[in-house]
């Protein structure tokens, strides 16, 4: 950890105006770093034991050259040490940087300050090469858990400042993102392989600190040293992960539990994931959502803080004004859906997630939207997009790993120029844009299966309408390709869960569709109300210090 200032993960904003929280008034490149909680399972002192073994230097960070102590203190009862050091890095680097810089080393300082009776390390580091050129801050904590007292906590925090480098910032910027990535990843296996050196050599139990004087006016003893064995699964249980609530320490995320719910993730989305939760805490006022719903708002944004954070208070806005939590609970499906809409959820794919098929060729779009209306086929959509995130959910649960997606394979065999209605793709234009602002990042593969000839026609209008990330996350099968064993359907899904329809074995258990007949069409529908209030309304998000244009549109008369 110590040497995270040398290249800090920052995402560096460059804004000149506030458009959110996070975007910084500047034209200097400037960035931070909020590491997620790391817990080693182990008390504070073997911890801190096995810290101390990477001075004055160590073969396991090779970038570290060395180190001199230039300031020690300590109080009279030993409780606080304080250490203040001089430390040489590697300058890694292309030569023409290093050299148009004039150095082959970099030099920090670090403080340390140890309180052995509250049990806590606090370090702070900043460079002393190129101190007017770029400015790194650390800050590090070492701290007993919360809820096992023999485990360790350890947070860290770090902002990076480049006021100008020759003219290669960017650069500069490149190399410390990809040294920092290279580096971060191997800090917790560095402290747990000094931890094992310890254990190794017979030392399973460090004292904690008494102040013996305290002692003897006890009248306890002093120095006798205990016996109890450090066990790295510690009975003490902390308390239960699970993906619908944080598991935090204070306002961070344990990595462990980041591992776990949500995947794997580079530092610098570790990152952004805590700032983007900390500032909507600060922020918005009532319930916050779930980290995999920020997770997922982050990713459809390219971890752009300012965009993520707009999307999901629009799209938590859209949620509270149509009870959109509630729908599975209040909202039924009508007789057209249940006989007609050719979709429904068919087991799971080979990585465990929730497997939906859809045979578009076999509905009747137009009938449907006759029939229900553009509303209830909406609310349909909203219902399985619902039913699918609880799905995924429980398939987290069951299969331990973390499953955010589902995969969906969209039968097109029976597509005809009647799927082309003109009012009907209008719909489902209009559809798609809603579930895309709402539910992004659903869907971790669309398998077209037997397109025909007109779906080329089809696609070119579909397609702008199609999220580039999701783009890439379609196959299109034409014919029976989907049968080869090879490149086909049994890629993605399990031999025994392909539906009948398509060659499998499984059977399917989805309506068959066809024509709506004519008698279910209703010549007014209920839903259109809800169609005209979001014409009339747009839900908008006003961030704190930030100006939002209001406009009305009024008729000849009517007074405000």
């Amino acid at each position: 950890e110590w040497w995270a200032p040398t290249c800090p993960p920052f995402s560096v904003s460059r804004s000149t105006c506030q458009s959110s929280p996070w975007e910084k008034r500047t034209l200097r490149m400037v960035g931070t770093y909020v590491s997620p909680v790391r817990v080693y399972k182990y008390p504070f002192e073997l911890v801190m034991e096995a810290y101390q073994l990477r001075f004055p230097t160590s073969p396991k960070i090779p970038v570290f050259l060395g180190s001199e102590i230039l300031f020690e203190e300590k109080s009279d009862d030993g409780a606080i040490h304080v250490v203040e050091r001089r430390c040489k890095l590697a300058v890694n680097a292309p030569f023409l940087v290093k050299k148009v810089a004039g150095v082959d080393c970099l030099y920090f300082m670090q403080r340390n300050s140890v309180d052995w009776r509250e049990r806590t390390m606090k370090i702070r580091a900043w460079n002393e090469t190129w101190a007017s050129r770029i400015a790194v801050n650390e800050e590090c904590l070492y701290r007993v858990h919360p809820d096992n007292p023999e485990w360790t906590c350890f947070e860290q925090n770090g902002s990076l400042e480049i006021k100008s480098f020759f003219g290669f910032e960017s650069l500069i910027e490149k190399l410390a993102m990809k040294q920092y990535t290279a580096q971060i990843k191997n800090g917790k296996e560095v402290m747990e392989f000094y931890i094992k050196d310890i254990l190794d050599k017979g030392v399973t139990y460090i004292p904690p600190f008494v102040d013996k004087k305290e002692a003897v006016e006890k009248g306890e003893e002093v120095g006798g040293e205990s016996k109890v064995p450090v066990v790295p699964d510690s009975p003490k249980v902390v308390k239960e992960m699970s993906p619908g609530s944080l598991s935090c320490i204070g306002e961070r995320i344990d990595s462990d539990y980041i591992a776990t719910f949500l995947g794997e993730l580079d530092p610098f989305q570790e990152s952004d994931l805590i700032k983007f939760r900390q500032g909507l805490a600060a922020n918005y006022e009532g319930k916050l959502p779930d980290d995999t719903v920020l997770l997922r708002f982050l990713r459809a944004r390219d971890f752009h803080l300012g965009k993520s954070h707009d999307m999901l208070l629009r799209s938590m806005a859209w949620r509270k004004q149509y009870q959109v939590d509630r729908i599975l609970d209040t909202w039924k499906p009508s007789e057209p859906i249940e006989q007609y809409f050719c979709g429904g959820w068919h087991y799971e794919d080979k990585d465990g997630r929730p497997l939906y098929v859809l045979r578009v060729g076999q509905m009747d779009v137009k009938g449907l939207l006759k029939s229900i209306g553009e509303g209830g086929l909406l609310k349909h959509l909203i219902s399985v997009e619902e039913d699918g995130l609880r799905r995924t959910k429980e398939a987290t649960l069951s299969i331990g790993k973390p499953t955010c997606a589902w995969t969906c394979i969209c039968d097109l065999e029976g597509l005809s120029m009647r799927h082309l209605w003109r009012p009907g793709l209008k719909a489902v234009y209009r559809m798609m844009d809603i579930l895309k602002d709402n539910y992004p990042e659903t869907l971790s593969h669309m398998l077209i299966v037997r397109a025909p000839r007109i779906f080329p026609v089809l696609w070119a209008l579909v397609y702008p309408f199609i999220d580039p990330n999701t783009r890439q996350k379609i196959v299109i099968y034409a014919g029976n390709d989907h049968q080869h064993e090879c490149g086909g359907l049994s890629d993605y899904v399990p031999r025994g869960c392909i539906p009948d329809f398509l060659g499998g074995p499984s059977k399917c258990d989805i309506p068959d569709g066809g024509l709506v007949p004519k008698s279910l069409y209703r010549q007014f529908i209920e839903d259109d109300a809800d169609q005209r209030f979001e014409a009339l309304y747009e839900a908008a998000s006003v961030s704190k210090g930030c100006p939002k244009q209001v406009g009305w549109m009024c008729s000849i008369g009517v007074v405000l």
